[in-house]
């Protein structure tokens, strides 16, 4: 919301409940923290990927880019998510090569797709851990989001946010999009500044890969390719915005630019251009729930979360003293 960047009127009409907010999540917490609420741990290191603030700040694009670098470093992963907007006949469900973006939600089905890992989703990520090690031989586990679930333990935090907006007015929900206080920061592994960092800040950059047709992901085409071309985009994501400058800064003359709520359901009339000869940029989180409008100018734009390799070897180091590995 616009108004939780800034300290203004309906931010301070709002600041009483924000205090509640604060209160009873600040309670919450320690009721785990000292044991009053039963945790459950589970039997291998789980790695939470979340943030503090309400909306998009590239989490699961690091979430993908964790997964596949501790993959390549010889770990057998696994991954769940709450399922944001998934609607499976039961909980606990496991991501397939047959689910769909209505079934398994959008960011759990890309997840899927993008890494190749079991992927469970639950609201109570506590089952999602035990379906998925029921089903899987993992030796890790990451979760995709889930920093305010404490029910689950967590062994790595990394809190994930945006550079630019940071934290808004600084103000918890409902005045502010703040779920916790700043000083949550403090006792994380990690934070992870997309696009801008401070200092005790690791930088994450999405960089923009080739685009590809969403009815034929077998063509592709460099970005360079549209310079200077006339387009339409569209985006459902937690932070449009980044996607439509992204594409100007790549020289694309945008037309039209149509921001969406994150996890938008799209329904096909959103396509409609007055010009179908002109192609039509989305992201890869909103293509995966676009199979169904797939035209010949429809080009889907993957992003790819990159951070220094020392990052993930800290993790790995992390990981490697959670786990009592001494190698």
């Amino acid at each position: 919301m616009q108004f939780w960047q800034q300290k203004g009127l309906i931010a301070w009409i709002l600041f009483p409940i924000s205090l509640l907010f604060k209160l009873c999540s600040s309670i919450r917490r320690y009721c785990y923290q000292f044991h009053l609420f039963e945790t459950y741990k589970a039997p291998v290191p789980v790695i939470v990927i979340g943030n503090i603030t309400v909306g998009g700040t590239g989490k699961t694009p690091l979430v993908i880019a964790l997964a596949n670098a501790l993959f390549n470093a010889g770990y057998k992963v696994g991954i769940i998510s709450r399922g944001y907007k998934s609607h499976p006949q039961m909980y606990p469900y496991a991501v397939s090569d047959s689910s769909s973006a209505d079934v398994a939600g959008d960011e759990p089905l890309l997840i899927y797709q993008k890494t190749d890992l079991p992927v469970v989703i639950d609201p109570e990520r506590c089952r999602a851990v035990q379906k998925l090690l029921a089903i899987h031989h993992c030796d890790v586990i990451i979760s995709d989001d889930g920093l305010q679930h404490y029910h689950l333990h967590h062994d790595i935090e990394i809190a994930v946010i945006d550079g630019d907006k940071r934290f808004g007015n600084g103000f918890c929900l409902p005045a502010g999009p703040l779920r916790e206080n700043v000083s949550r920061l403090q006792t994380v592994d990690f934070v992870v500044a997309n696009g801008k960092a401070k200092p005790n800040e690791i930088l994450m950059q999405l960089n923009p890969g080739n685009a590809y047709l969403l009815n034929d992901t077998t063509v592709t085409k460099p970005l360079a390719e549209f310079n200077g071309q006339q387009a339409y985009a569209l985006a459902g994501i937690g932070h449009p915005q980044r996607f439509f400058d992204m594409l100007k800064r790549m020289g694309i003359q945008l037309i039209v630019e149509k921001p969406y709520a994150d996890h938008y359901h799209f329904k096909g009339n959103e396509f409609d251009f007055a010009d179908q000869t002109k192609p039509i940029f989305i992201t890869e989180k909103d293509a995966v729930k676009c199979r169904d409008f797939a035209t010949d100018n429809v080009w889907v734009i993957p992003v790819e979360a990159v951070l220094s390799d020392d990052f993930f070897q800290s993790v790995i180091r992390r990981l490697k003293a959670v786990k009592g590995d001494d190698e």
